[in-house]
């Protein structure tokens, strides 16, 4: 791209750019000559925005957190219809085809980008943690209108279920779990609590 030619919504464009790139090549292929061929723009664009690359890989990591607000508020909204399980089988499926499987790889593989969202993210794995939170919300919601057991402990069961949900779908190279295997998993981590007859 010649320089002096403004890029609308540079931002943007390198963290869509940052996606298909982790999507495509997972966290070794992502680097920031990737990132600007891939967006089409001079190297030097992203250092006019950016500290340094960590600080735009820690940048895009929270973008894409703060993306699971609408799909946390449509999980808690969809409590008392459908099915639990139902439910949680979508919001996980959404969830783990979206980027966030590459997300958690990437930050597993960066110790610098690991110690920069350590600053604004004290525990755990920023996409996990903020889906568990998503996950305990809603199971909350459910537990009041009584559709799981008024004992359920949402806290535990998040975390059981992001954490077999990112075991089903880990797997980058292969392909997705069917959605019978994702629902059978939620099923067998909600049956001690699931108070609706359906499945």
């Amino acid at each position: 791209m010649p320089t002096g030619v403004a890029i609308r919504d540079v931002r943007e464009q390198l963290f869509a750019a940052a996606e298909r790139v982790l999507l495509r090549d997972g966290p070794s292929g992502l680097t920031s000559r990737a990132v600007t061929t891939e967006a089409n723009c001079a190297k030097g664009v992203m250092h006019r925005h950016f500290e340094d690359f960590d600080a735009f890989l820690a940048a895009f990591v929270l973008d894409r957190i703060d993306r699971m607000a609408p799909r946390a508020a449509a999980l808690r909204d969809a409590a008392g219809t459908g099915t639990v399980a139902g439910n949680l089988t979508d919001a996980l499926t959404a969830l783990f085809e979206s980027v966030a499987v590459a997300i958690v790889a990437l930050v597993t593989f960066r110790d610098e980008l690991r110690a920069r969202l350590r600053k604004t993210w004290p525990a755990g794995v920023p996409v996990l943690t903020e889906a568990a939170v998503m996950i305990a919300s809603y199971l909350s919601a459910e537990r009041e209108l009584g559709r799981i057991t008024a004992d359920a402990d949402v806290e535990m069961l998040a975390p059981m279920l992001i954490g077999t949900g990112h075991l089903l779908f880990a797997d980058r190279k292969g392909s997705p779990p069917e959605a019978g295997a994702v629902l059978r998993m939620v099923t067998a981590v909600i049956a001690g609590v699931a108070q609706d007859s359906q499945p």
